[in-house]
């Protein structure tokens, strides 16, 4: 019974569809003239890489379930209960699993399976602020972390005194925008400040931003007619590590006043580079944003997102509470969000967003 449940999964998780899609693209591949566009080739080939993996994944998984299963009726029939805990152990593994191959059938976005530029601006309040960007920015480091994506910081503003004025980093990985895309918001943060001598309680905001690193061949117009380019150097807090060379790279989109800068790599051109994908990223989510504010004027439901619309909260006194104000979803482990473990937050969005659409289309 327990082995046809999980061998039908497969077609839960559309495993035959995935393996039709394989065969097409693998055809694709073996054409001769296929790297006569290499853009076109390398696309196709991260897609077929990536369906592979997760059929593969799937497989493995139901091998493994199978081997439980075989362990389970061995440990029955010789009436062994030593095993018990290993098998407990084996199998919420495999729970654990299933329950992120579940989440991820959620992330059906056009970009959804693109790397994510993050960034952060800490908000008004001078060091109490600087010091919760940089907070969240090791919150975020963490969850990146533990979940194995690779991270490239791309600029980081030191605070006066303390924490971080503003950073932009690139997570890199499967999935990472279809993951982190939650996140995007005003964070607000409730303490007692350490920077405060009479011990007051406190109120800091932190604006996270966050957008896919668009795919080359995602059309993105940028006349560089209208992008102002300066160099300088870059530096680091306290003003260690200052180059000896002008590679830092910030560019201004003149028409949307844009600014974006780079200062991470050694190599102006790379950071030029890596600039460019930042303002191509930047650009897109604006003229985004731009066609959903259309179309919920349309529609009558356009709501301003301003400073103070904080999509989470993170009380650390006078109680222990992180609440996601979309979701209602909460915990008092504090400590533990901080450690980066975000999952019960962006799986509530993600749940919140099917449910949203589903609703639409009853309508």
């Amino acid at each position: 019974m327990y082995r046809k449940e999980y061998r039908k999964s497969g077609i839960h998780f559309n495993l035959a569809r995935k393996k039709d899609k394989i065969a097409d693209l693998d055809m694709q591949m073996s054409d001769p003239d296929f790297w006569n566009d290499p853009d076109k080739a390398k696309a196709i080939s991260q897609e077929a890489t990536l369906l592979k993996a997760e059929v593969e994944g799937h497989e493995a998984l139901v091998r493994k379930a199978e081997d439980v299963s075989d362990y389970l009726e061995m440990a029955m029939e010789d009436g062994d209960t030593s095993l018990v805990g290993d098998i407990e152990k084996q199998y919420n593994e495999i729970l654990k699993d299933i329950e992120k191959r579940e989440i991820r059938l959620l992330l059906s976005g056009e970009y959804d399976k693109c790397n994510a530029i993050i960034t952060f601006h800490a908000g008004a309040g001078g060091t109490e602020a600087q010091d919760w960007a940089q907070m969240l920015i090791r919150m975020y480091t963490r969850w990146a972390e533990r979940n194995g994506y690779h991270i490239t910081v791309m600029d980081m503003q030191p605070g006066d005194e303390a924490g971080v004025k503003s950073a932009t980093f690139t997570i890199e990985g499967e999935y990472a925008y279809g993951y982190l895309k939650s996140e995007k918001g005003v964070h607000r943060l409730v303490r007692i400040s350490p920077f405060d001598a009479a011990a007051r309680r406190h109120t800091s905001f932190t604006a996270v931003d966050v957008m896919p690193e668009l795919p080359d061949d995602v059309a993105v117009e940028i006349n560089m007619e209208e992008v102002r380019v300066d160099y300088f150097r870059a530096s680091g807090a306290g003003g260690q590590h200052v180059n000896k060379t002008s590679s830092a790279v910030r560019m201004t989109h003149l028409p949307t006043g844009v600014v974006v800068q780079c200062q991470n790599e050694r190599s102006q051109l790379q950071n030029r580079e890596m600039c460019m994908k930042y303002l191509r990223a930047k650009l897109f989510e604006l003229e985004q944003e731009k066609q959903e504010k259309l179309k919920a004027e349309i529609g009558g439901t356009h709501q301003a997102i301003e400073w103070g619309s904080q999509i989470r909260s993170y009380v650390f006194h006078p109680y222990n509470l992180v609440k996601d104000h979309r979701t209602n979803v909460e915990t008092g482990n504090v400590q533990a969000v901080m450690d980066g473990d975000l999952d019960i937050f962006i799986e509530g969005f993600l749940q919140r967003e099917k449910e949203k659409k589903l609703a639409k289309q009853e309508l």
